[in-house]
């Protein structure tokens, strides 16, 4: 949502400290000069390759954001899980064809102005009238996207912080009926949508509901 708005000033941040490594990484143009074939050996080669890289406090390296990137691209069902030790464990996806791209530099000028960090969302230092999109890890039993997961505590945290920002915001996750009971008792106004799945730990495809909750945007779009 960010890219199609192509705002001049952005603050992005993920709970997945190596997505915001890689997406640093292509502010400054990043290539790849890695083989990048669709083969189970060199996924797991690869997979060894970037855990050592984080056991040795070089998540945020060149070499390191390469790597997600690639083990993304070809892992199981574009699963992104991660044990408690914060290593990368998704098995090779056995895809027929990836296709990737080896030069990120025309992103650089669209990225130039943005800033990605990873931390907690109330760290966050916002200004009143800033438009939030928020995007949480969806309520459903997988929720280890990052090492230390995303827990019903953190999305009734979080609707909570965004409920109290004065500014136009967006808020989308899975419609479960706890998501909804939620958001409708802070006073977000909800849309709901069939939204298709890119990514299960099963592979199931099937569209699921997805809640567009919204607050303050009046006056905020125009045709």
């Amino acid at each position: 949502m960010a890219l199609g708005l192509r705002p001049a000033r952005a603050l992005l941040n993920d709970i997945n400290p190596h997505l915001m490594a890689f997406y640093r990484w292509l502010r400054r143009g990043l290539r790849v000069d890695l083989p990048l074939d669709n083969d189970e050996a060199l996924f797991y080669a690869y997979r060894d390759r970037f855990n050592a890289l984080v056991r040795a406090g070089r998540a945020a390296s060149r070499e390191a954001a390469v790597l997600f990137c690639f083990l993304n691209r070809t892992g199981f069902n574009g699963l992104c899980r991660f044990n408690r030790r914060g290593e990368f464990n998704v098995p090779f996806g056995q895809y027929r064809r990836i296709g990737s791209l080896r030069d990120f530099s025309p992103y650089r000028e669209a990225l130039a102005g943005w800033t990605f960090v990873c931390r907690d969302f109330e760290d966050l230092d916002l200004r009143p009238d800033d438009f939030i999109y928020a995007d949480p890890p969806y309520d459903v039993p997988f929720r280890q996207y990052a090492r230390q997961g995303f827990s019903w505590a953190d999305q009734v945290r979080a609707a909570r912080w965004l409920a109290e920002h004065p500014g136009p915001l967006v808020l989308v996750n899975q419609a479960t009926e706890r998501i909804v009971s939620l958001y409708t008792c802070l006073g977000f106004s909800l849309r709901f949508l069939p939204a298709p799945r890119r990514i299960s730990c099963t592979g199931d495809r099937t569209p699921v509901r997805e809640v567009l909750a919204t607050r303050n945007l009046e006056g905020q779009i125009t045709a």
